[in-house]
C-alpha cells in the first residue's frame, strides 16, 4: 500500500457569510473523511486566514476545533492583519505548511464527497502533474471548469463586459479561450491556466515558485501562478473532481472591483507578455 498523502488546506476570508463558510468546511471535512476511508491521505492542516478586521469567525472556531480534533485533524486561524489581499493571505498559511500536498480553496466552494480522493489518486499516477483542477458546477445547474488559455484583452473585455448579444456573436472565441472542448469525463494534462478558486498542488512545488505573487492584491494572482507553476511541470483538469462555486464576476461588483481587476491586468500582461487580440 503506497504511504498516504498529508495534505494542508488554506481559505482565505473577507466578510465571508458564516452559512457559507460552514457548508465550505463541512464539505471539505467530508471530502476529507472519503479519501482516508480509502487509504489516500493521512495528516490534515485546515488555516482560515481571515482578512476582516470586523470578522466574528471566533463564533464558530470552538465547534470547530472539537469536529476536526475528533477527526484528528489540525486548525489554525490567522486573523488581526487587515484585509492583505487573496494571493498574500494564501502565502501567509503556506509559510507554516509542512505536508506533501496544499489546497487553495475559495470560501464559496464546495467539494464533491470524493473530490479529494479523485485528485490524490491522480497526482499519485502522473508524477509530472504539479497542480490538478477540478471539474466547477457555477452553483445555476450548469457545468463548466476552471481551465483557461492564455487570455488576449479582447476576450476578457469580451467575458466581462460585452453584452449578451456581442457574446453571442463571438461565442466560438469565448469557448475556445474557456477550453470549453474539454470532455465531461476525460482528464487532461497540460492545461495553460487553473482557476484560484480550488488548487491542489504538490506543497514543493507551490513553496519552490514562492507561493503568490503578493503584488496582485486581487485578481490575475492565479494566472499568474499557474504560468510560474508551469516550469516545474503540468497542470492538470480532472473531471471526476466536481465543486461547486458560488463565484461572481467582477464587472458586477462595482467600479472598485472594476479597477482592481484593470490594474492587476495590467500588472499580468506586463509581465507575462501582451495580447490585444
Amino acid at each position: 500500500m503506497p504511504t498516504p498523502f498529508t495534505l494542508s488546506v488554506s481559505i482565505v476570508l473577507y466578510k465571508t457569510p458564516l452559512a457559507m463558510l460552514r457548508v465550505t468546511i463541512a464539505s471539505v471535512l467530508q471530502a476529507v473523511d472519503c479519501a482516508r476511508e480509502a487509504g489516500e491521505l493521512a495528516a490534515v492542516t485546515i488555516a482560515l486566514v481571515d482578512n476582516d478586521a470586523e470578522s466574528a469567525l471566533q463564533e464558530a472556531m470552538s465547534d470547530w476545533q472539537t469536529v476536526m480534533a475528533d477527526r484528528q485533524i489540525g486548525l489554525r486561524l490567522w486573523q488581526g492583519h487587515g484585509n492583505i489581499g487573496y494571493g498574500r493571505g494564501h502565502n501567509r498559511a503556506l509559510k507554516d505548511v509542512q505536508s506533501d500536498v496544499h489546497l487553495v480553496l475559495n470560501p464559496d466552494v464546495t467539494l464533491g464527497r470524493n473530490c479529494l480522493l479523485e485528485g490524490l489518486k491522480f497526482l499519485r499516477a502522473e508524477t509530472a502533474v504539479v497542480a490538478v483542477s477540478p471539474r466547477i458546477d457555477p452553483g445555476d445547474g450548469s457545468t463548466s471548469h476552471g481551465c483557461k488559455r492564455y487570455p488576449s484583452v479582447f476576450d476578457l473585455f469580451l467575458r466581462g463586459f460585452a453584452r449578451p448579444a456581442l457574446k453571442q456573436r463571438f461565442r466560438k472565441r469565448l469557448d475556445h479561450y474557456a477550453m470549453s472542448e474539454l470532455a465531461s469525463s476525460v482528464p487532461l494534462a497540460g492545461i495553460p491556466i487553473i482557476s484560484g478558486c480550488f488548487m491542489l498542488f504538490r506543497t514543493e512545488v507551490l513553496k519552490r515558485v514562492g507561493g503568490f505573487h503578493e503584488a496582485y492584491f486581487l485578481y490575475f494572482e492565479d494566472f499568474d501562478l499557474s504560468l510560474r507553476a508551469r516550469a516545474y511541470g503540468l497542470l492538470a483538469y480532472v473531471p471526476s473532481m466536481q465543486i461547486v462555486h458560488f463565484g461572481g464576476n467582477s464587472a458586477h461588483k462595482g467600479l472598485r472591483h472594476i479597477a482592481m481587476f484593470a490594474r492587476s491586468g495590467l500588472r499580468f500582461y506586463n509581465s507575462h507578455g501582451w495580447r490585444l487580440w
